[in-house]
């Protein structure tokens, strides 16, 4: 079974967000109060534990976040979804908009962990239906 193992936001683009038990998502926007929401194809982020995890190899105290995903997951092979791909994630519908991502350089997060994973396997949402994810939800592919 896929879930969420974290809801992360922050303030600032380009920084580590920090790790919350719940998120409001907001229908065409992302999540609530968080720097990277807007009417844009990258709403929403996210990262799965097993990305992470190769990661920790190297640096073993990394966390949900570092790599400014707003959900990190586990249980599902992100990367490996087509766009277009829908996902049920708690109260919420979204949409795959994006796979990987061009990193700016000197960024804070790649200033962390020596290397961001992002660009070749996290990917985008957009919110088609908004509502409240939780830590533990379940994550569905919607056919």
């Amino acid at each position: 079974m896929a879930k969420v193992t974290s809801i992360n936001r922050s303030d600032t683009k380009g920084v580590v967000k920090i790790p919350q038990e719940e998120g409001l998502f907001i229908e065409d926007f992302g999540l609530k109060d968080d720097a990277h929401a807007g009417k844009w194809h990258r709403q929403v982020s996210l990262l799965a534990e097993e990305s992470i995890a190769k990661m920790k190899k190297a640096i073993p105290d990394l966390k949900e976040g570092d790599f400014a995903e707003n959900i990190t997951t586990e249980g599902i092979s992100l990367y490996t979804l087509p766009v277009g791909t829908r996902l049920k994630i708690g109260e919420t519908i979204q949409e795959v908009s994006q796979i990987g991502k061009t990193c700016h350089k000197g960024c804070a997060i790649k200033q962390k962990v020596g290397e961001c994973i992002m660009p070749n396997e996290g990917i985008f949402t957009v919110v088609k239906k908004g509502g409240l994810i939780k830590v533990g939800d379940e994550i569905e592919i919607i056919e």
